[in-house]
C-alpha cells in the first residue's frame, strides 16, 4: 500500500489539516483503484469508495439489467381515466371498417376515452369515404376526422390548389388538420429537389385559410432532440436510437434540431389567426421553461402530450405547476392506439404514486411519479380544451 498525504490550509484560522488517503498500487477485479487511475473530484479530500474499481462479475448489458426495486410505496393504478376523455392523436384506419371501429371502441371504453381524432389525414375521395364510414357506423360519435395536405411538388401555384383541396376536405366533414407529417421539415422536397422548409412562404395560403375556416392544425414538427445528437453513451436515448435506424438524425443528413424549432416559430408567428395544436408538447417537454416561452409569446399556440409521458413523469412537481399555469393551452393526445398504455397516462395524471414504470423501456429508463392533478385542470385536460379548440365534436353529455 502506498500513503499520500494531503494538507489543506486553513486561511482564515492560520490551522493546517493533513489527511491519509490510502489506495493500492494495482487494482484487479473487486479492488480499489491504483494511482495515477480516477482524481480526486473537485471539493473532494479522497477519491469516492467506487471510483475506478473494476467489476468483479460479468457487466449485463444495457438490456439485461432490469433490478428489481426493495422500495415499498403506496401503489394507485387507475385503469380508467376519471373523467372521459378526447384524445385528439389518434391513428386509426382512414377509412376504417365497422369491425375495426368495434374494436377500437372496446378499448375506448375499458379506458374511459369518449371520442377519438383520428389524425391519419386523407384527402379528397379518400377523406369523403372516411368520413361516409363514420357517419354509417353505429359507433358514429366516437371518432372524428381530420384531413391532410400533400406537399409534394410545392412551388408556384401550388398554394391555390392546397387551398381549395382544404376548403373541399372541411366541406366533406372533416373537423381539422393533421397530423402534419415529422418528415415535413425534415424529408419533404420541393419540386425543384431543395428541402421544403416549415416557414416557406409557398405555404402560407394554406395556414390562413385553416385560420379563415376555423379548424386546428396538428403539427408534428422534429423528433425528441437526443434524435440529433451523437450516438454515444451519454445520449439518454441511446437504446432506442441502437434499436431504430429510421429515428437517427445526423449531422449533414438532416436540419438540425435547433433549426427546425425557429423554422415552426417563425411559421407560427406569420399566423396569429390560426389555431396549432403542437404534437408532442412541440418537443420541449423535457425544458418546461422553454414550453412556457412559447405560449407566452404565442397565445394561438396549443400542446397535446402524445409520446412525453416520460419526460412529465420524472419531473411530477415542476410538470404539475405548468399543467396549473397552463391549464386552458393543453390537450389531450397519445399517438399510438394500444389500450394498455392509456392507464400509464392516468395514473400520472390523477395519482401521487412514486417510482413506478414507463410502459417502454427504451423510450425511458428512469421511473415514473405521480402530477395528482385537481380535478378542474383534468376536465380541461382530457375534453373540455379539445371541445373548445376542435369544431363539430359532440357537445352533450360532459361533466361540467
Amino acid at each position: 500500500m502506498r500513503t499520500s498525504l494531503i494538507r489543506f490550509a486553513l486561511a482564515a484560522t492560520g490551522l493546517s489539516l493533513t489527511v491519509a488517503a490510502v489506495s493500492p498500487l494495482v487494482a484487479g477485479p473487486g479492488q480499489a483503484p491504483a494511482a495515477g487511475q480516477p482524481a480526486v473530484r473537485p471539493g473532494a479530500v479522497m477519491r469516492r469508495p467506487g471510483d475506478g474499481r473494476t467489476p468483479e462479475f460479468p457487466e449485463p448489458t444495457i438490456t439485461q439489467y432490469k433490478p428489481r426495486t426493495t422500495l415499498k410505496t403506496a401503489q394507485h393504478p387507475v385503469p380508467r381515466a376519471k373523467f372521459p376523455v378526447i384524445d385528439v392523436h389518434s391513428h386509426q384506419p382512414t377509412p376504417i371498417s365497422e369491425e375495426q371501429f368495434a374494436t377500437v371502441v372496446k378499448g375506448m371504453d375499458a379506458n374511459n376515452l369518449r371520442v377519438l381524432v383520428n389524425a391519419s389525414g386523407a384527402q379528397g375521395e379518400r377523406l369523403t369515404r372516411a368520413v361516409a364510414a363514420l357517419k354509417a357506423s353505429r359507433f358514429k360519435d366516437r371518432m372524428v376526422q381530420f384531413t391532410d395536405i400533400d406537399f409534394r411538388n410545392v412551388g408556384p401555384g401550388w398554394g391555390a390548389k392546397a387551398v381549395a383541396q382544404l376548403e373541399a376536405d372541411v366541406k366533406a366533414g372533416a373537423l381539422g388538420i393533421g397530423e402534419i407529417s415529422k418528415a415535413f421539415g425534415l424529408r419533404f422536397r420541393k419540386a425543384d429537389g431543395t428541402r421544403l422548409r416549415i416557414d416557406d412562404p409557398e405555404l402560407d395560403p394554406v395556414w390562413a385559410a385553416a385560420g379563415r375556416l376555423g379548424v386546428p392544425v396538428l403539427i408534428h414538427t422534429a423528433e425528441p432532440q437526443e434524435f440529433f445528437e451523437p450516438i454515444d453513451f451519454q445520449n439518454e436515448r441511446w437504446l432506442e436510437l441502437a434499436l431504430y435506424r429510421d429515428r437517427r438524425y445526423p449531422a449533414g443528413e438532416f436540419p438540425r434540431f435547433e433549426e427546425l424549432m425557429e423554422e415552426r416559430n417563425r411559421m407560427f408567428r406569420r399566423h396569429p389567426k390560426t389555431t396549432f395544436i403542437a404534437a408532442h408538447f412541440a418537443y420541449h417537454a423535457n425544458d418546461l421553461a422553454r414550453a412556457a416561452a412559447l405560449l407566452d409569446e404565442m397565445p394561438h399556440v396549443h400542446l397535446e402530450v402524445g409520446a412525453i409521458l416520460a419526460e412529465l413523469g420524472r419531473q411530477p412537481r415542476a410538470a404539475r405547476e405548468f399543467f396549473v399555469k397552463y391549464q386552458d393551452r393543453i390537450l389531450f393526445g397519445k399517438d399510438s392506439f394500444q389500450p394498455d398504455e392509456f392507464p400509464y397516462f392516468w395514473r400520472v395524471f390523477e395519482t401521487n404514486d412514486e417510482y413506478f414504470d414507463y410502459y417502454r423501456d427504451y423510450h425511458a429508463f428512469w421511473k415514473l411519479y405521480g402530477m395528482g392533478l385537481p380535478d378542474d385542470v383534468l376536465k380541461k385536460l382530457y375534453y373540455k380544451n379539445a371541445l373548445r379548440l376542435i369544431p363539430g365534436l359532440p357537445k352533450e353529455g360532459w361533466p361540467q
